[in-house]
């Protein structure tokens, strides 16, 4: 897709009108359709305030929606032990397809639905949402399909790390969860939509929902009724269909909205999903990654931990609390970033560069300050986080904290990288999104995850090649930092050239 074309003797034309303070015209001047005030304030208002509000909502909403996995996490590791854990551990990469497929659908949609409403095309905007449903349901029979093939299910879980102690526990888990994927795939996508149309705290009471219904249902279903892990799958399943109930209300029922899911607006349009689906494929990338991540460090694990005094069973146990803190502490991160990509995509496709390089600012500023609070409250309660798992061994204890520990050293320079690559995805640069959320997790961590260990008992004889799988993700991290500072120094350059007309922006 052409981001920009050398502008011939001409400066750049604003998708609407602008004062001449470089603010856009009133909604609806010159013959442009009326734009809802909660959306045409992206464009006027000040951008700390603006990042404020869409911030807190959206990163409480993805600590939320990051709660399901700790939740069945916790429940299992309390009522089944190292077992459970293992288990949950098994189960995550897969989740992680299944999150990524919904990522793709949900944010490609939502980021395009953003640049339209900043180009003054509510009807596209609505067109983008009535495809992502479509997309969502067609995505979720393929994938309730795909794992009761025996084939499919079996493949995932050998390359997941299964182990004959935890595959039928792990097969029953992941096929619940396939069959309740619509409602992931449609809550959770389809709720980024109502942050766009200028309702996050809307957006977060929907995720609040889901997230207590799914800890009530844990608690009834394993602590209480004792069905382990089919109790911990039908606890999240119900969470989420609770969730997604609340998304649909909005747009179907609720009265005033900026966008609204309408029937004629559901049929596939070419364009429009091929516009989604390269938009969303950073966030799929992302997720993506994180599973073939997984899959691969699953599988050292039960290498390198059959040669460790841990055990197969406790390295997967203790490195899988290890990741899931690790996520968990991402996940605001992620939220700033999500918050940030209405405003950034509103003012992209008006033109207005000076705002959008105000909001990249106070976004790689806010995320940052967020990470250095998640760094220090990691190193002064490693302890108190990892026990909450379950994990009472005093062995794997001081083994999973001095992991956790080492793997989020560089977390508060992991903002910026972040909220770097998201800022491509939000202003219709896909490629560039892709490639940066490719960095880490597939040209950086599973090489450093198959080589590290190889070479760094060698140089340390101190340390295992199960203690270089933690040390691999502090260096990922390093080298994914850097190289979207590269990509964010260019693009400080192309949008100073886009304000002073030497190049013409197109999406």
């Amino acid at each position: 897709m052409t981001q920009e074309q050398e502008a011939k003797g001409t400066s750049a034309v604003p998708s609407h009108p602008a004062d001449a303070q470089g603010k856009p015209a009133a909604p609806g001047h010159q013959g442009k359709p009326r734009q809802h005030d909660k959306v045409t304030r992206m464009g006027t208002e000040s951008i700390p305030r603006l990042i404020t509000e869409f911030a807190i909502p959206s990163i409480l909403g993805m600590l939320v929606n990051g709660a399901y996995n700790v939740i069945d996490s916790i429940f299992l590791g309390q009522a089944m032990g190292e077992i459970g854990l293992s288990t949950a551990t098994v189960a995550m990469p897969i989740m992680t397809v299944f999150m990524a497929i919904a990522m793709l659908i949900g944010n490609g949609g939502n980021a395009l639905a953003a640049l339209r409403m900043g180009e003054g095309k509510p009807e596209e905007a609505e067109r983008s949402l009535g495809n992502t449903v479509t997309l969502s349901l067609i995505a979720s029979v393929a994938v309730a399909i795909a794992m009761f093939i025996p084939a499919c299910i079996d493949g995932l879980l050998s390359v997941s790390g299964a182990t004959p102690e935890d595959w039928d526990y792990a097969m029953r888990f992941i096929r619940i969860i396939s069959l309740g994927f619509i409602f992931q795939c449609i809550g959770m996508g389809v709720n980024n939509f109502i942050r766009t149309a200028g309702a996050p705290n809307r957006a977060l009471g929907t995720m609040i929902i889901g997230a207590v219904a799914c800890t009530v249902f844990n608690a009834l279903f394993v602590l209480v009724m004792g069905m382990g892990v089919v109790g911990s799958a039908l606890a999240t399943v119900c969470g989420q269909a609770i969730s997604c109930a609340t998304v649909l209300w909005y747009f179907c029922l609720t009265k005033g909205v900026p966008m609204r899911l309408r029937l004629h607006m559901m049929p596939l349009h070419g364009e429009t999903v091929r516009l989604i689906l390269s938009l969303g494929l950073a966030s799929f990338a992302v997720q993506a990654g994180m599973a073939a991540v997984n899959f691969v460090l699953n599988n050292l694990l039960n290498m390198y931990g059959a040669q460790s005094p841990i055990g197969a069973e406790g390295a997967l146990a203790s490195i899988g609390v290890v990741q899931r803190v690790a996520s968990f502490v991402v996940l605001p991160l992620i939220g700033m970033s999500i918050a940030i990509q209405p405003l950034l995509g509103f003012n992209y496709g008006a033109h207005l560069f000076k705002r959008v390089k105000m909001t990249l600012a106070w976004g790689i500023a806010g995320n940052t300050v967020i990470a250095v609070v998640l760094w220090a409250l990691v190193h002064l309660f490693p302890v108190q986080i990892v026990g909450f798992f379950g994990i009472t061994d005093p062995n794997l204890l001081s083994f999973t904290v001095f992991a956790l520990q080492v793997q989020l050293f560089l977390i508060p320079f992991v903002g910026f990288q972040i909220v770097g690559s998201n800022y491509f995805q939000a202003t219709g640069q896909p490629a560039k999104s892709v490639f940066l959320s490719l960095t880490r997790q597939i040209l950086f961590l599973i090489p450093l995850y198959i080589g590290l260990p190889m070479v760094m008992p060698v140089w340390f004889p101190g340390y295992t090649g199960l203690d270089a799988l933690y040390f691999a993700c502090p260096v990922a991290d390093f080298l994914a930092i850097f190289t979207t500072g590269v990509f964010v120094l260019l693009e400080l350059k192309r949008l100073r050239k886009l304000e002073n007309g030497q190049l013409q922006a197109k999406f």
